[in-house]
């Protein structure tokens, strides 16, 4: 069996008789449920899926979209909100087989392979009372995370997933297989700690485990009016750099801890996080949230830290529209724009999700990795629902002029967040000298720019 797509070839067969693990090919009974993607804004037919068993096999996988010309998409756990994580008519490398575990408990370090998702590492670690600061979804895979930044509930006290980042496996676009750390290809480890996957797949990741024994927080949900939204920014900003959180303007949901006749409302449906040993210390720091308002819902408490990741629904594919930025503030009159654009949408679900950054981020400099925007002080994550193609035209005009409307002096974003929206929008994740540089490692690593389907940096000449 020969798939083609655009006049160009692959055969099934070659692939089957040298790959280890699994080809899966359209008319195969799991291929719909393979090329599946978390997003349902994307319904895209690959010419072939292999999920990958070792490194050989990616190594064969890379070959053979070389010599072929077709696309190559990468999939770590398929939560692009790009739609990278698929492909129309390419082959998608899924590399949810690499998934062995190595943790050291002594030296405090652990080697993941890719197709690890950030849930399933922080549950093994926080057996040994350790942990990776991965962001706030369980089922997110590793790889797009880590490349990307990752930015999360420990982000304040120990800093971003790149700031765990000891060193990498790496398969280059001409198929070799690099161990990229400090000393080792540092230009392509500065690279690939904030740039993405442009420069190659990465097959392992090793991190520096944090102590983290457990947290104080969990589950606040108040009333959302300017004051409190005000409030909570400037709560979280005051906070010890133990505790970080997100915060998401939003309809409350029909869930059975809040009083029915507030669902449907706007509310601050918030996660926070201490991340200290002292469980006096956290009750302390969390104690200015409770006093904003009456909590509709207050579920925060000593738990463990992977209670802060709640079971997913695998089945679940939403459709929806987002947009990130950073800002400098949100006062009183942010938050009631905020209000206003949120109370401006019928979307069942649309939200303002708001970040307050800082602490250990924040001390390392912005040219220490690919990640440029050390300094930003909060981010915002602006989203609506829709349903079919009309409704999407009109909840996208919504959400631009909410983006509009929220703008700012910061002008960057985090491309972990950025949706489709063209070159501009990457060319903001990578301001200035990052992008000369990330070009110039991305012209001697892929000058044929194999890994493109991504939120792509085209190499230098």
């Amino acid at each position: 069996m020969t798939v083609s797509s655009q006049r160009r070839s692959i055969s099934i067969p070659d692939l089957r008789s040298t790959i280890h693990g699994q080809v899966i090919a359209p008319g195969d009974p799991d291929y719909d449920a393979s090329r599946n993607a978390m997003s349902g804004e994307f319904d895209r037919h690959p010419a072939v899926i292999v999920r990958v068993a070792d490194t050989d096999d990616v190594i064969t996988t890379v070959a053979a979209a070389r010599e072929s010309g077709l696309e190559l998409a990468v999939r770590s756990g398929g939560h692009s909100g790009a739609g990278h994580s698929t492909t129309e008519g390419g082959i998608l490398l899924d590399l949810a087989g690499l998934n062995t575990l190595d943790i050291d408990p002594a030296t405090r370090t652990a080697w993941a392979g890719s197709g690890l998702t950030a849930g399933e590492i922080t549950a093994a670690t926080a057996e040994h009372g350790l942990a990776v600061p991965f962001g706030d979804t369980g089922s997110v895979g590793i790889g797009g995370l880590t490349t990307g930044g990752g930015i999360g509930y420990l982000i304040r006290k120990y800093g971003m997933t790149i700031d765990s980042l000891l060193a990498a496996e790496l398969v280059t676009a001409d198929g070799q297989v690099l161990r990229v750390d400090e000393q080792n290809h540092p230009d392509l480890f500065w690279a690939i700690r904030g740039g993405g996957g442009n420069f190659g797949i990465a097959t392992r990741f090793q991190y520096r485990l944090r102590e983290l024994p457990g947290i104080v927080g969990g589950m606040l949900v108040l009333p959302a009016t300017p004051d409190t939204i005000a409030g909570f920014i400037a709560a979280a900003e005051a906070a010890p750099e133990e505790l970080s959180g997100i915060a998401n303007v939003m309809p409350a949901p029909p869930m059975p801890f809040l009083p029915e006749e507030v669902h449907g409302t706007l509310v601050i449906f918030s996660q926070l996080a201490y991340a200290g040993n002292d469980a006096d210390a956290g009750q302390r720091a969390l104690a200015p949230f409770r006093t904003l308002a009456t909590p509709l819902a207050d579920l925060m408490r000593p738990m463990s830290y992977p209670e802060l990741f709640p079971p997913e629904d695998d089945s679940y594919h939403p459709t929806a529209v987002a947009k990130i930025l950073f800002l400098d503030r949100v006062d009183r009159g942010v938050a009631e724009t905020i209000l206003e654009h949120l109370n401006a949408s019928d979307a069942p679900m649309r939200v303002a999700q708001l970040r307050v950054l800082g602490g250990a981020m924040a001390r390392i400099p912005s040219d220490a990795t690919a990640f440029a925007h050390r300094r930003s002080r909060i981010m915002a994550a602006l989203a609506a629902f829709y349903e079919g193609p009309e409704d999407r035209v009109q909840k996208q005009a919504w959400l631009d002029r909410f983006y509009e409307a929220m703008r700012q002096d910061d002008p960057g974003a985090y491309v972990n967040f950025v949706n489709d929206e063209g070159p501009e929008r990457v060319r903001a994740a990578y301001p200035g000298a990052t992008w000369d540089r990330l070009a110039e490692i991305k012209g001697r690593y892929d000058p044929e720019n194999l890994f493109h389907v991504n939120h792509n940096i085209p190499p230098s000449s």
